[in-house]
């Protein structure tokens, strides 16, 4: 059972996140302050922190965050912020986090980028082809194949494909690949993301076979890994 340790100081906040946790099948445990938080994150081992960044008294999100780096503990963090501007973001990625999630946030996006990260701690450091379905990407040559036809890809494309292919058969928002592809996070409404899509499928799509990437409407898109 994946076990994720909650530390956020609004009740109802963390209930809800809790809540969002169990129903997707994960184990929880929770704290209210930063002390209680690196306590149990210590105590008992987790496979990823969800944390808050502005935690009351004297241990703020990123105090807990340096503690536990600074103790050997590399689970994957994913911090929650209010705090909206690009430094801050990097302050906390800088910090030691893994990911970071602005409030208010859908429940579906935070579940989503636990996902990511588990992903990603438990992939083999040693792979250097991605492979979901009838496609393959070779991360040393930065070059993709279908069904082992080689498809000339731009550099962003390529990159957001690389993206999609690492989280097959998971959802993955828009705003998760603003932050990825193009490295801030962008709330006004805007149709960049489908055009680059639309594109790559263009490019990436065999006539007559159903499209590798799926729309899932109001949330983003999920690569179908059985191609």
């Amino acid at each position: 059972m994946t076990t994720i340790l909650v530390i956020e100081d609004d009740a109802q906040t963390s209930r809800e996140i809790e809540a969002a946790l169990v129903d997707y099948g994960y184990e929880t445990r929770t704290a209210f302050t930063g002390r209680d938080g690196l306590v149990k994150a210590i105590s008992d081992p987790y496979d990823a922190i969800v944390l808050d960044r502005m935690l009351p008294g004297d241990l703020d999100g990123l105090g807990v965050l340096a503690a536990l780096r600074a103790a050997g503990i590399h689970a994957p963090v994913l911090i929650l912020s209010a705090l909206t501007a690009v430094d801050e973001r990097v302050r906390g990625l800088k910090a030691g986090g893994d990911d970071y999630l602005t409030k208010p946030f859908d429940f579906l996006e935070l579940t989503a980028r636990l996902d990511v990260l588990l992903r990603r701690r438990n992939a083999p450091i040693t792979e250097s082809v991605l492979r979901a379905g009838p496609l393959e990407v070779d991360l040393l040559t930065h070059t993709v194949r279908r069904h082992g036809q080689l498809v000339d890809l731009l550099p962003r494309e390529y990159r957001l494909l690389e993206y999609l292919v690492r989280n097959a058969g998971q959802v993955v928002t828009r705003t998760m690949l603003f932050e990825e592809i193009w490295h801030y996070r962008y709330d006004e409404p805007t149709n960049l993301i489908d055009v680059h899509v639309s594109k790559l499928r263009r490019k990436i799509d065999t006539a007559g076979e159903p499209s590798v990437i799926q729309t899932v409407r109001g949330s983003g898109y999920v690569l179908n890994a059985a191609g």
